[in-house]
């Protein structure tokens, strides 16, 4: 069961246009680390995340939990299934057929956090884009799981890129996952 209020259908298509910028398929540990970044960008941009993850520190760096179990296949949606294949050894590939054109929940404002993602990080290969994100200066967030895993509140990731109100805008997000847990319970 995915978290109230994560949007799976945004996320599934953020990975498809991430996948089609790579030509059709993108490397699981390069793409878990560009999702994430995704995710923090637009918290940076807009004061708010892009899907609504669930966000975690792991001994290859930061990534957004519930996209990667999707990614992973460890849960599975229809939404998902839409647009990403199942994942192909240390690969994710696309579904046949799909075009950017097709990628109707990205927003205007979704596709230019991730344009802007591909143009910064996109030549880096998975190696140099996980080493890029231990660095204590690029995300200060991501704390050493040592082996296993430890939970990034959007509070501090809120804090760490200054916002003068990281507090409300955490509870933003607690009161937006309330409400769609309330409105899931209530169909």
């Amino acid at each position: 069961m995915l978290l109230a209020g994560f949007d799976v259908s945004k996320a599934a298509e953020a990975v498809a246009y991430l996948a089609l910028k790579s030509g059709g398929s993108i490397n699981v540990l390069k793409l878990s680390k560009l999702v994430y970044l995704a995710e923090r960008e637009f918290m940076a941009r807009y004061d708010e995340p892009m899907f609504y993850d669930t966000l975690v520190s792991m001994p290859d760096g930061p990534v957004a939990s519930i996209t990667l179990n999707l990614i992973n296949g460890n849960l599975e949606d229809e939404r998902w299934s839409k647009f990403v294949a199942k994942r192909d050894s240390f690969d994710i590939k696309v579904v046949a057929g799909t075009k950017p054109e097709g990628l109707k929940h990205l927003s205007k404002a979704d596709v230019k956090v991730l344009e802007a993602l591909w143009e910064k990080f996109g030549k880096l290969d998975k190696y140099a884009l996980r080493d890029w994100t231990h660095k204590k200066e690029n995300l200060p967030e991501w704390q050493d799981p040592n082996g296993s895993s430890r939970p990034i509140h959007h509070e501090d990731v809120f804090r760490y890129l200054k916002k003068d109100d990281s507090l409300s805008l955490s509870e933003e997000v607690h009161e937006y996952r309330r409400l769609h847990q309330y409105l899931n319970a209530a169909k």
